[in-house]
């Protein structure tokens, strides 16, 4: 069986710059890719279960997120895995469902476990992170913000809202209604107030009836589709506050024989599947992957000691609009 010895003898380092790469010490590129390429040639495999006790935090980082089904959290996961991977970390995905009791059983799992960190999108707005900080173990939250004092990286929703809305009003679109996801996520009512601020800029009311908050699955952006459509004045666009959303709202449209153009789609987020032709509907962009390879620095960063104030980064959007203009 080889040992640290032997690995710090094939990469031409010393032994303690072995233990420096493996216990995620900062150690330059070359170092760790001839350490890590020495490794693997020699089947070496760095005892985890001593370096927990030692350190009292296993090589393990918790990844909590509310909705597994979602590709939007699959793709933001494995941006998440594939720096947490490459820096010697292992991932434990856990799926609350968005639900505060699984949540608060996870993170105390992260806890029991001496995992070095935890990454969440929270549950809700009462979600309590109050153990797992008390125990000094970084904590970066994702996609929504939490009221505790942490690290985050968050889209730029309420622009997302606004760039998805003004597509639609350049495209000729007059009545156009949103469907968000539920309304105490700060996500869905930051999209929605940028849906009211490009409809404000041109003028037009706000129509209470066309702002819907339903679930961000799709059965939710079903339900309202058909909300809408039972108006009597019913909308000619809509804005889908998420994918699986705008998965939900297309579905009933094509059922009803009102695929686009003859009713507007904007979708907040990639659209997962679907029949129609990608140049039929305005997608806005989320860099689900980007958010995941940042947050994932940024704890890796706190794990190997960084003491500077907590800051959110704000990840930028692209805009692809739909070929088809009415």
């Amino acid at each position: 069986m080889s040992t640290i010895y032997d690995v710090a003898e094939l990469a031409g380092v010393s032994p303690a710059t072995v233990s420096r790469v493996f216990n995620g010490t900062s150690v330059s590129d070359e170092k760790v890719a001839a350490v890590r390429d020495a490794a693997k040639r020699l089947n070496f495999t760095p005892n985890r279960a001593a370096r927990t006790l030692r350190t009292q935090n296993s090589e393990v980082i918790a990844l909590v997120i509310p909705d597994i089904e979602n590709p939007y959290f699959t793709e933001m996961a494995r941006g998440v895995e594939d720096v947490a991977s490459k820096a010697g970390y292992s991932v434990v995905l856990c799926n609350s469902d968005a639900q505060l009791d699984k949540e608060s059983t996870y993170l105390q799992i992260a806890i029991a476990e001496h995992m070095s960190g935890v990454i969440i999108a929270t549950a809700s707005e009462s979600s309590n992170l109050d153990p797992i900080i008390a125990t000094g173990r970084p904590v970066v939250a994702v996609d929504r913000h939490t009221a505790y004092d942490v690290d985050g990286v968050v889209m730029a929703n309420r622009a997302a809202g606004t760039s998805a809305t003004k597509d639609l009003i350049r495209a000729g679109y007059r009545r156009i209604a949103y469907i968000g996801g539920p309304a105490h996520i700060d996500t869905a009512a930051e999209r929605a107030a940028g849906w009211q601020d490009a409809l404000t800029a041109e003028g037009r009311e706000i129509d209470p009836e066309l702002l819907r908050f339903s679930t961000f699955r799709v059965d939710g952006g079903r339900a309202a589709m058909e909300e809408l459509l039972a108006l009597p004045e019913r909308p000619d666009a809509v804005v889908a506050g998420n994918n699986l959303i705008g998965v939900g709202a297309i579905q009933v449209l094509t059922e009803h024989g009102l695929t686009p153009p003859a009713v507007g789609v904007a979708v907040i987020g990639s659209l997962p599947f679907t029949t129609l032709s990608p140049s039929a509907v305005t997608v806005v962009r989320l860099p689900a992957r980007h958010m995941g390879v940042t947050a994932a620095n940024m704890l890796l960063e706190r794990i190997r000691g960084d003491q500077q104030p907590a800051r959110t980064v704000v990840l930028r959007n692209q805009v692809h609009a739909a070929g088809a203009a009415r």
